[in-house]
């Protein structure tokens, strides 16, 4: 039996989810970051990553950091209720932009002793990380850089006795000599 014909063209959309980085000017005033997550939490978006910081005192202005996911229309629509807000000056993209820096910081605890300890040392070295903290039983190390260097990082350490992470969040800013 054939199914009824509509009125309207329906479409099967299969579009796969994006990882896009927003940037969100807003004004610094108490209760704005609840607002902004609460956006995000009401719709059933993912926050992957999220850094709040004021970024001109004198203008009391704070810039808040998103990572989120999201089928291409999904970040559109967040974009744009975020636009609406009333407390937020301005949004944008640092994805789509493609002018942009990322970065992340963590700190990575090791338990250790031996050829484990050595080999944390050495993959240490090699991805930049610095010590910061070590006993006779463990490191603490400090790793700066993109998301993907920190997590291959990380997976190098879990088999040598990781214990314990912590990360900022990403931290973005745009290339060249204009502002947000």
């Amino acid at each position: 039996m054939e199914q009824p014909a509509s009125a309207y063209f329906m479409e099967d959309r299969h579009d796969a989810s994006e990882t896009h980085t927003l940037s969100v000017l807003v004004a610094n005033e108490p209760g704005v970051l609840a607002r902004v997550i609460g956006l995000f939490s009401g719709r059933g978006y993912n926050i992957e990553s999220l850094t709040v910081s004021e970024t001109e005192s004198q203008k009391h202005v704070s810039r808040i950091t998103i990572v989120t996911t999201g089928t291409p229309m999904v970040i559109t629509q967040i974009k744009h209720q975020l636009e609406r807000m009333i407390p937020v000056h301005r949004v944008v993209d640092m994805t789509t932009s493609g002018r942009s820096i990322e970065r992340e910081l963590a700190m990575v605890k090791l338990r250790g002793t031996g050829e484990h300890r050595v080999e944390a040392l050495r993959l240490a070295e090699a991805f930049r990380a610095r010590v910061i903290d070590a006993t006779t039983e463990s490191f603490v190390f400090e790793i700066t850089g993109n998301s993907s260097k920190i997590n291959r990082f990380i997976d190098l350490m879990r088999p040598l006795g990781l214990v314990e992470i912590s990360r900022t969040g990403v931290a973005a800013i745009s290339r060249g000599p204009e502002g947000m």
